[in-house]
């Protein structure tokens, strides 16, 4: 019955410019009372702040976030609300897989993000990991997403200062207060990666400019992780330097990194196609050098301070089912 069902708000973040929103027809598929289901999509220039706009216009008890190119499948709401009953559980979240039918090279794309070695714990952002289960920020991601609106608003919305990962600074101030964050492998969404390696490159730099300066402004030990690979990346720096002064052995540390690389190369070769996962190899080596890279950068960016981006224009559309 309906009447047992908590409200729930779609916000669907996206370019003034875009014409077919995937997500939103996505959206109307879901399988869920009309009534129970309000559909936004915030056209903007600025994702957290479109969100935050949205956010305060939002009427559903619970809130899904979805990126305009995230496809849900029907089931998700109802999969998600079961969670929900557990007054604890304040965000839950899921993997976004890559399409069977994307070309060859957003596969590879795919295969990196889901590796261990790569992206670690954050792997199951990109792949089904293990069972359903209590996670933290590492495993979660705003594009497939679902919130308590009334714990979101309390904590101030996403920092508008922050973008991306302001998502994850948003879940660790939840979990010092006790919140309680879910994890559900089967609580996908469809979702491309990126087409082509300009486009690949640039997310690690974000990726890892994010990282800093979500570091910068909620510190955390569980960022201890992210500090690898721009130290990696001052190793590969000083290596040349390092050969003239001091004996080989200080290649030492570069072989078994390779080694790293290809047993992590066969661990994929086991779960799908050997050329890709051959192909993936040397895309790894470029998420660490690329991400640890943005995260010097964001070391030392400017950071506003929340609220002032009065700048960023957002036009909010109310979608019926």
């Amino acid at each position: 019955m309906s009447d047992n069902l908590p409200s729930v708000t779609v916000i669907i973040p996206s370019r003034p410019d875009l014409a077919d929103v995937q997500a939103v027809t996505a959206a109307r598929g879901l399988d869920y009372p009309a009534d129970k289901l309000e559909i936004i999509l915030a056209r903007g220039k600025q994702p957290s702040v479109q969100r935050n706009t949205a956010l305060r216009s939002a009427k559903g008890d619970l809130i899904y976030f979805l990126d305009d190119d995230s496809l849900a499948p029907p089931e998700n709401l109802r999969r998600a609300v079961e969670h929900f009953r557990d007054p604890k559980v304040q965000i839950i979240g899921g993997p976004n897989l890559c399409p069977v039918d994307a070309p060859f090279l957003e596969k590879v794309f795919a295969l990196v993000l889901s590796s261990w070695i790569a992206f670690g714990p954050s792997r199951a952002r990109y792949t089904k990991v293990g069972a359903v289960r209590m996670t933290s920020e590492k495993e979660l991601i705003l594009c497939n997403m679902l919130a308590r609106r009334e714990t979101v608003l309390r904590h101030g919305g996403f920092n508008e200062a922050l973008y991306p990962n302001e998502e994850n600074a948003l879940m660790d101030n939840i979990e010092r207060e006790g919140g309680k964050l879910l994890y559900d492998p089967e609580l996908f969404v469809w979702r491309r990666p990126r087409r082509n390696m300009k486009s690949f490159i640039k997310m690690l730099l974000n990726y890892g400019r994010g990282r800093a300066e979500q570091f910068r402004t909620t510190p955390t030990f569980g960022s201890a992780l992210n500090f690898v690979p721009p130290l990696f990346c001052v190793y590969l720096a000083t290596l040349p330097v390092l050969l003239f002064y001091c004996p080989a052995w200080v290649l030492l540390p570069l072989a078994f990194y390779f080694f790293a690389l290809l047993v992590q190369t066969l661990v994929l070769a086991t779960c799908g196609c050997l050329v890709r996962s051959a192909c993936a190899l040397p895309l790894m080596f470029v998420t660490h050098v690329f991400y640890g890279l943005g995260f010097w950068r964001g070391l030392f960016t400017s950071l506003r301070k929340p609220g002032e981006r009065a700048d960023f224009l957002v036009k909010l559309e109310v979608i019926a089912k």
